[in-house]
């Protein structure tokens, strides 16, 4: 007999059912994280590449502390490619990892005023050449600011939950992407990110997952208690 048998779930899951329960795991995260949106305060393409720049190994609200000044003495590309290094660095120390963090903004900006006239394009190809700049970076630029589905978000928590949920069996975030891309129907490759955040921090967290009172409980593979019945 099949293990998960009153859940539906298999071990041996094919495509067709991976696809049926993503579909099932999608419409149960959206009713039950219907504020689920960028946690990042941003009013422009620049403050929020800046923003998502800041937040590698940080939290959104220490971001979100940050960001409420340095947007005021910053305002365009050029502000950031003419910062002094030293005195970046103790705009956004706080940050963590600061060095790499200003170099990168300055750089960035840098190229921004070189190629762009100092504005964000709204591609993938030209923001990964961006120093600093990487799929996640541009993911969260294109889906927040430009409303623009090229890719899907992958963080430490959807990295976390995908393995979790037997969406991706890989540890590399591009890898975990294109797992993911090959099930989540592209209308939904934006709102899909912000989810799997969501739900990972309120409910799939990494050391102690709430498990009984998760709404996709029965639809997770990796559940440790499963319920009675299974939610409509």
């Amino acid at each position: 007999m099949a293990r998960h048998t009153q859940s539906g779930l298999s071990p041996k899951e094919t495509l067709s059912q991976k696809w049926r329960r993503t579909s099932q795991l999608i419409k149960r995260l959206k009713a039950a994280h219907p504020d689920a949106r960028c946690s990042l305060n941003y009013s422009n393409p620049l403050e929020l590449l800046v923003a998502t720049v800041l937040s590698a190994q940080c939290t959104d609200a220490r971001v979100n502390s940050v960001t409420k000044s340095l947007f005021k003495k910053y305002r365009t590309a050029s502000d950031y490619a003419a910062a002094p290094p030293g005195e970046l660095e103790e705009d956004i120390k706080s940050t963590g990892f600061y060095r790499n963090k200003a170099k990168a903004l300055r750089g960035s900006c840098a190229e921004l005023m070189a190629q762009y006239s100092g504005e964000v394009p709204a591609n993938m190809a030209a923001l990964v050449r961006l120093p600093g700049v990487g799929r996640k970076t541009a993911n969260v630029i294109l889906g927040n600011a430009y409303e623009v589905a090229e890719g899907i978000t992958v963080d430490t928590h959807v990295r976390r939950l995908a393995g979790r949920l037997r969406l991706s069996q890989h540890s590399d975030p591009d890898k975990i992407e294109q797992d993911l891309l090959q099930l989540v129907p592209r209308e939904d490759w934006i709102i899909i990110g912000h989810l799997l955040i969501l739900h990972g921090r309120r409910i799939c967290s990494a050391r102690a997952p709430k498990c009984p009172v998760c709404p996709v409980n029965d639809l997770c593979p990796s559940a440790k208690v499963r319920p009675s019945s299974s939610p409509t």
